[in-house]
This record gives structure tokens, sequence and C-alpha cells, in this order.
């Protein structure tokens, strides 16, 4: 195999792992647009190491590639956290190894396969977002309401206002609600309010406490909570 051909799949390699992480990057996951990128430049390389980087009779191509999949499963480990009752990160490292394996199949050459194989790690991650949130509303929200609405609230003092208001839009980014607008507010004796209203599909307080908690270990931070925002009333 030429130099050139090399290049050219981990290029392709390189170029359908960005892809992947393009989406996960805007979404705010973890495993963004480098990671997903290196996982697959990482399975490229491994693959045109294990085909032409050893040669002899007793030479085994496979040795090398048969790794990648127990060596992405660490990887993916690591990304899967608990936080609180709920388990996050499975998504994220169910798409790694999604980007080891269109890596790899960029390091053999099957470009129309690997192309193939991200078209479908996109798809699942963005269209079946939405089918899968249809299916769990039944079982969340047995009251029949189309969308859950949020207050978020914390207090802090004038210094540290714009940090606590950063540290307030990310811990809420990793939830499934959609921020709706920040705002600031003057209490008495130099302490300062920040509010966030979020809404989204269904109710779901268990983020919420996720998000109380995250935010409650920061020091200049002095109050922190959360309450649902009644829906206003419809006339029939």
């Amino acid at each position: 195999m030429t130099t050139l051909e090399m290049l050219l799949r981990l290029g392709a390699g390189v170029g359908l792992g960005a892809v992947i992480g393009f989406e996960r990057q805007f979404r705010a996951r973890m495993a963004g647009l480098r990671t997903n990128a290196l996982v697959a430049a990482g399975a490229t390389l491994f693959v045109l190491l294990s085909a032409h980087g050893f040669s002899g009779s007793d030479a085994d191509p496979t040795r090398v590639a048969a790794q990648i999949v127990s060596g992405i499963g660490f990887l993916g480990a690591g990304v899967i956290l608990r936080d609180g009752f709920n388990i996050r990160g499975l998504n994220t490292a169910a798409t790694l190894w999604c980007s080891a394996a269109v890596g790899s199949l960029a390091g053999a050459g099957m470009y129309s396969t690997a192309a193939a194989g991200t078209v479908a790690v996109v798809v699942v991650n963005t269209a079946l977002r939405t089918a899968a949130r249809a299916v769990d509303r039944p079982l969340h929200d047995g009251t029949g309401a189309r969308e859950a609405l949020y207050s978020f609230t914390a207090i802090t003092d004038d210094q540290h206002e714009a940090h606590v208001r950063a540290l307030l839009v990310q811990s809420l980014t990793r939830t499934d609600f959609r921020l709706v607008s920040v705002s600031s507010h003057d209490l008495a004796t130099g302490r300062v309010e920040v509010r966030a209203e979020l809404t989204g599909d269904r109710p779901d307080d268990r983020q919420m406490e996720a998000a109380v908690s995250r935010l409650s270990l920061e020091a200049s931070v002095t109050s922190v909570g959360w309450r649902t925002v009644p829906e206003p009333a419809v006339e029939e």
C-alpha cells in the first residue's frame, strides 16, 4: 500500500469521526468533536498498523485490530457517570464505540460502509431522540401535560455573579431541558439572585435535583433551588 492510500484512509477516518462528533458537540455532550475524531483516527491507525506494520509467516494482521473493541471499552467506561439516581453518559459511550467502528472501516478501505455507518450514527442520535421522548412521556408524565416548566435560582454576591451565571448555564445544559432565559436581580446587602427559566417535553425532577447538587458545591453560592412553574389556564 502506498503512503498516499494510507493518508487517504486516515483522512477518511478523521473526517467521518468529526461528523459524528459535530452532533455531540452541538448538544454539549462530554465527548464532542475532537474526542470522536481522535477515536476514529486511532482506530484507523491501529487497523493500518495491524494490516501493514508486520510481516513474516507468524504475522497476524487481526491481532492489533481485535484489541480496538476492548480498548475503546475502557474509554467508554470513563464517560459513564452516576449523577444521583441517574446514570449519564451511556449514549456518549455508545457513540464513541461507533466512532471506533467507523474508523476501523476507514482503515480497512471500506469507505462506503464507513460513510453509511456515520450516517446511521448521526440519524440515531438526532431522529430517534424525539421518538425516545415520545415513548418515555407516558411513563413520566401521567397528567397529560405537554411541557414541563421550571424556575432555577442561585444566590451569590456581586463579585461572583458572572461566574455563577456561567456555572448555572453549564449545569443546566447538561440536562434534557431547554434554557429559555437567564436573569439577575439585586438583593439586599450586596447579594444577587441569578434565575434561569427552563422548559422540557416532560417533568423530570431528578435532573433538577442533580443540577442543584452540582451548583451547591460552589463556595460562592449561598443558596440554590428550583421550583415548577404552573402552566397558565386555558379557556375551553
